[in-house]
C-alpha cells in the first residue's frame, strides 16, 4: 500500500541514524519498515482519537522493542540518540495524521529502551 499522506510519504525516516555508522543500515531498514507500516495502519484503521492512536503506536513500539536484539547482534543498541529519533518520528507521524496534541512520551510508552 502506498502512503497517501505526503508529509510522511516523502519523509526519510531515521535519517539521522543512517548518518551515524554506529547504527547498522540493515537494522535501520527494519525500523523504517515499522514506521511505514504504522502509517499504513493509521490510513487503513483511521483512529478517531488519541486512545486509538496510542494502540497503534504501542504496537509499533513493541516491534522496536523486539528489534533491540537485532541492534545488539550488530554491535549497536537503541540508546539515547536512537530513542530520541524514534520518538520524534512517531510524533511526526502522529502530527501528520492530525494528532499534534499527542504526548511524545506516550507515543513510545510501551518501550523497553
Amino acid at each position: 500500500m502506498a502512503i497517501a499522506e505526503q508529509r510522511v510519504a516523502e519523509r526519510k525516516f531515521l535519517r539521522g541514524l543512517y548518518e551515524d555508522p554506529y547504527f547498522p543500515d540493515q537494522v535501520l531498514d527494519q525500523g523504517v519498515a515499522i514506521l511505514t507500516a504504522l502509517c499504513e495502519r493509521i490510513e487503513t484503521e483511521r483512529p478517531v482519537d488519541l486512545a486509538a492512536l496510542y494502540v497503534l503506536t504501542d504496537a509499533s513500539t513493541e516491534e522496536f522493542n523486539a528489534l533491540e536484539a537485532a541492534f545488539e547482534a550488530a554491535g549497536s543498541e537503541i540508546e539515547t540518540v536512537a530513542r530520541e529519533e524514534i520518538a520524534e518520528e512517531l510524533w511526526v507521524i502522529a502530527s501528520a495524521y492530525g494528532f499534534a496534541a499527542a504526548d511524545p512520551e506516550r507515543l513510545v510508552g510501551a518501550r523497553y529502551w
